[in-house]
């Protein structure tokens, strides 16, 4: 079974690794960070940066044929717990259902300026 890495026009890596990778059914990201689609620029709130992060999640789970349904689990990386209650609301749009939510971990790195994070799905249909 071959892996395929993933990647989309709204976010790159500087470094030669793939936006995520997916083999047979799983499918896990890189670090994505919170920037503006296609551009380098970081909006300084925490809520534009979830909508950043969660439109960059939506294009790679949609270029290895996925959607919202096919994600297990997201870590978000933030500068400061505060962040944290900022994602309830988007994370609430992606995923209504309450009895059917992936697992979310929120973890604080010191120094960081911007929200990131990574996600792991499997997408078997």
């Amino acid at each position: 079974m071959p892996r395929q890495s993933i990647d989309i026009a709204s976010f790159t890596h500087a470094n030669p690794i793939p936006g995520a990778s997916r083999l047979g059914p799983l499918l896990v990201s890189s670090v994505i960070a919170g920037r503006d689609p296609g551009s380098s620029t970081v909006p300084d709130s925490a809520e534009a940066q979830y909508v950043n992060l969660f439109h960059h999640i939506g294009q790679f789970l949609t270029a290895a044929g996925g959607d919202w349904r096919h994600v297990v689990r997201i870590t978000f990386f933030v500068p400061d717990i505060a962040f944290r209650d900022a994602c309830n609301p988007i994370w609430v749009e992606h995923f209504p259902d309450a009895a059917s939510r992936p697992a979310r971990h929120t973890q604080v790195i010191s120094g960081s300026k911007l929200a990131t994070c990574e996600f792991i799905a499997y997408i078997d249909d």
